[in-house]
């Protein structure tokens, strides 16, 4: 059904923004791990979006998005106020959460726009009762989302970064390694989301901690109904569809080598659009000057 934005915030000029989104049906059954689907307009094509934020009383949702392909990139250019022609959700299965009784902890982790999805997550558990650790991650601390959300309420916030301009200098498993091992059996559980390599990275350090680690594979989803198949990914030698499955799946299960050959099935499909839709830009703007 037609949105409208109620509040837009360039996050990485050019690079990631947040929409606060007028959807009062989603909001009130939308819980962490459930994505949307969008269609700008009635040319655009649809595309999974994680929930970043879900508030029932003021009947609104939060989404944090890459502009990287054609579609992120028409929803850009949209404005507060502005109307998305389609959106429709809650989608997929809701994050598996638990109270955890004291000491038991659960560390959130976070990388690039997954840190926007993680906050769902973490804010679950915290309403769950439970002690969060967040653990976020970029390259430098222009690129570092969400920390200001996190710190409202996670009981700690780790802050890694690659070239040492906020928190410690490194990478956020680092961050994950260090708790594990001050924490010892007092960690319940860990949840990533973020690039594929990350996400990765922390289900092969945690499988050594015998810590139950779950991942979430939304970057993989297009239609999110299961029906393209794109979305394919091997769990526990069984084939599963991220959107319909997930998309949140038990991290030392997943077939990582597979995950991320399919990740690139769609790059050359990915450019013709984005290349088509610079040059019908260029050509509108052509006819303006024109005139």
């Amino acid at each position: 059904m037609p949105t409208k934005i109620l509040h837009k915030e360039k996050l990485i000029p050019g690079r990631t923004s947040k929409l606060v989104l007028d959807a009062p049906q989603i909001a009130a059954t939308a819980r962490p791990g459930h994505f949307v689907i969008l269609r700008v307009d009635e040319h655009g094509e649809r595309f999974p979006l994680t929930i970043a934020d879900a508030d029932k009383e003021n009947g609104t949702i939060t989404i944090v998005y890459l502009v990287l392909g054609r579609s992120t990139q028409m929803l850009e250019d949209l404005n507060e106020g502005d109307v998305i022609q389609d959106v429709c959700g809650p989608l997929g299965r809701a994050t598996h959460i638990e109270g955890f009784p004291a000491p038991k902890k659960v560390i959130c982790v976070g990388g690039g726009t997954g840190v926007a999805a993680m906050h769902h997550i973490a804010k679950g558990h915290h309403d769950a009762g439970n002690y969060v650790i967040a653990c976020i991650g970029a390259r430098n601390k222009e690129l570092l989302l969400f920390h200001k959300e996190l710190s409202l309420f996670c009981d700690e916030v780790l802050v890694s970064t690659d070239d040492g301009s906020m928190g410690s200098q490194g990478i956020v498993t680092d961050l994950v390694r260090n708790r594990l091992d001050e924490e010892g059996e007092n960690i319940a559980e860990v949840v990533a989301v973020g690039p594929v390599p990350m996400m990765q990275a922390v289900a092969e350090l945690t499988r050594g901690y015998e810590k139950p680690t779950t991942v979430s594979l939304n970057s993989l989803m297009v239609d999110g109904l299961g029906m393209c198949g794109a979305c394919r990914v091997t769990v526990g030698g069984e084939m599963k569809f991220t959107c319909v499955d997930g998309p949140e799946f038990d991290g030392h299960k997943v077939d990582f080598a597979e995950l991320r050959t399919r990740l690139g099935s769609f790059r050359t499909q990915e450019g013709q659009a984005r290349e088509e839709r610079r040059c019908n830009c260029m050509d509108k703007l052509a006819e303006k000057k024109e005139d």
